[in-house]
Order: structure tokens, then C-alpha cells, then sequence
């Protein structure tokens, strides 16, 4: 039986706990907040994802000391840095398991982890999964990515079931660059809908919203053909559609004339495509290696819109107003 150490007990935390937990794993599941932490202990459930048993497999920990084995860091992107600084030195494996890009210094997950840690051995589980669908065992795939072939093979060994099948990939840039840009585009097909702009319109955007996510992966480094798979393709499907989104739900918000600060006000969890709006269309227009920039129009016209920039309907003329070409 394996150790492993979950960091994060909101909904996703939660499931992989609990995933990780049937597939036969010694877990720990770190919570921030003490007395949430005597909560859920108290009860084995965690409140952001209710009606979810935590097994006797799983320990509630407050104490980031108390971490061991390979470390799930399912925390939000923007308090990666918080965690990753306060983890000992001897922590091992590291796998990051939220999508998004670092405001201010504009990194991904990965990036990151080496800013903060240098040489920590690090992988990324992204794709396709609500993580109520995972807690309850239903049927789903996602993807493990890291340059190494033995680390991937690690974690999937740690996680897979026969209701979870884990790829592996070794690219790791491409898998990130999808995490992140789909919850983006996320939002913009919540709008269209919200709008009432139409089916036509929803898959249009979804389809050129794949194009702006394979042009940013290569530049920085990726393959297009990762953005193919489950952490582009098959992501950006679910959460471009899926009302369980919390990325396209806030754009059915907008596109219906409620204003970001109230839907976001009624919210205790994070909608990663708000902060990671602005940081991915500044990484696209700086992507380094001395790249030019990336052209990714519908991430910038939500960027935009979350800041007030533009209108819904501005950026729907602006968009469709881009001169005509070859696909």
C-alpha cells in the first residue's frame, strides 16, 4: 500500500483523495483551516463536495509537516507559490493538479515548481474530470504528464482504477497549456449561450478556441497534437459545455447581464479562467525563446470583458469582424 498526500480539500482535492484512497492508497488530506479540518474528520465529508464518504483509508491533516509520499498539490493556481515555499525540503513527488498560469509572473504549474523548488521532481494531472463524477466512481480518463517515463508511470500506478484510466504524456507544456486555456475559453462559450448567440456559435467558438490553445502550446514549446487529446480537446469539450463548470457557468452569468463581481461574490470556490484570462493572453504576447507573440483573439476578448474593457457585444463584433482567411 502506497502513501499519499493530498494538499487541498475543496471539491477536486477531495476526490482525488477519495480516488486515490479505491485505488488503494494510505491517504492524507491536508486542509488549510483547522477547524474545517476537525470538521471533516468529525464527519468524513468534505462540505465542498457533499454526500461524498471519506473511507478509513483517508487521515485529515492541518500540519503540512505532516505530508508524505507523492504529493497531489490541489490547491488554486494563484496559491501554488504559498504551499509550494511551506512544503519541507524533503517532500518528494510533486503533482500539480490545478490548471492555470501565475498572475504577475505570468508561469505555468511546472514553471513554478522549479522557480520555487529547483530539481523537485514534478508532474501534471489534468484533463477531462468533475470531480463529483470522479468521487463517485464513475467512469473517466485523464492525463499524467512529465518528462520522465518512470515518474508517469508512478503516479498512475499510484491513482488508476478501472474507473479512472491515466495516460501518461511527455509533454507536459502542452498538457499545462491546455488546463489553462480551456477554462478561458470556457467562459467565452458560456457567454455565447448566455447570449443566446446559439449552438452554431458556441461550436465555432469551441473550435477556433482550440486553434488560439495549439498555437500557444508549440510557441511555448509543446506539441499540437498533445492539445488533441484529453488535456486539450477532450477538457475544453467538458467544460465548454458542462453545467457543472464553473467557468462556463460564470459565462452563462455574463451573457445574461449579471454583473462578474455579483456572480463571483456568490461563489466560495475558484474560477480559475478569471485570473488566468489576463496572464495567458500576456504569456501569448510574450512567450520567451524569442517567439513573437501568439494571436488569441477569444482569450483576449474575455480578458476584456472580465475587466470592463469591452462589452459582450463589442467583443462578438470585434471577433466576428477579424479579416476572413483560409481555416
Amino acid at each position: 500500500m502506497s502513501d499519499l498526500t493530498v494538499i487541498g480539500a475543496g471539491a477536486w482535492g477531495t476526490a482525488l483523495a477519495i480516488q486515490a484512497a479505491r485505488a488503494g492508497a494510505r491517504v492524507r488530506l491536508w486542509v488549510r483551516d483547522p477547524a474545517r479540518a476537525a470538521q471533516i474528520a468529525a464527519t468524513s465529508e468534505s462540505p465542498r463536495l457533499p454526500g461524498m464518504r471519506l473511507s478509513d483509508q483517508i487521515t485529515v491533516i492541518h500540519d503540512l509537516s505532516q505530508v508524505t509520499g507523492i504529493t497531489l498539490l490541489a490547491v488554486p493556481m494563484q496559491h501554488q507559490r504559498d504551499i509550494l515555499a511551506r512544503l519541507a525540503p524533503s517532500t518528494g513527488v510533486l503533482v500539480i493538479c490545478a490548471k492555470g498560469i501565475e498572475t504577475g509572473t505570468h508561469l505555468l504549474s511546472l514553471e513554478l515548481v522549479e522557480a520555487v523548488r529547483p530539481g523537485t521532481q514534478a508532474a501534471v494531472l489534468t484533463g477531462p474530470n468533475f470531480a463529483h463524477e470522479v468521487a463517485a466512481g464513475l467512469p473517466a480518463a485523464a492525463v499524467v504528464a512529465a518528462g520522465e517515463a518512470a515518474l508517469r508511470d508512478r503516479v498512475i500506478a499510484a491513482l488508476s482504477t478501472p474507473t479512472f484510466r491515466l495516460y501518461g504524456n511527455d509533454d507536459p507544456v502542452g498538457a499545462q497549456v491546455g488546463g489553462a486555456a480551456k477554462n478561458v475559453i470556457a467562459i467565452a462559450a458560456g457567454t455565447v449561450i448566455g447570449a443566446g448567440l446559439g449552438e452554431n456559435a458556441r461550436a465555432a467558438l469551441i473550435t477556433r478556441g482550440l486553434a488560439e490553445l495549439a498555437r500557444l502550446a508549440v510557441a511555448l514549446g509543446g506539441r499540437a497534437e498533445t492539445v488533441m487529446g484529453l488535456s486539450g480537446l477532450g477538457d475544453l469539450l467538458l467544460t465548454c459545455t458542462g453545467t457543472a463548470s464553473r467557468n462556463y457557468s460564470l459565462g452563462l452569468a455574463l451573457g445574461r447581464g449579471e454583473a462578474l463581481a455579483d456572480v463571483l461574490a456568490a461563489r466560495s470556490a475558484v474560477t480559475e479562467g478569471v485570473a488566468t484570462a489576463p496572464a495567458l493572453v500576456a504569456r501569448a504576447a510574450s512567450p520567451g525563446r524569442a517567439q513573437p507573440g501568439v494571436d488569441v483573439p477569444i482569450c483576449a476578448a474575455v480578458a476584456a470583458l472580465l475587466e470592463g474593457r469591452i462589452t459582450l457585444r463589442q467583443a462578438m463584433t470585434n471577433l466576428l469582424a477579424r479579416p476572413l482567411r483560409d481555416e
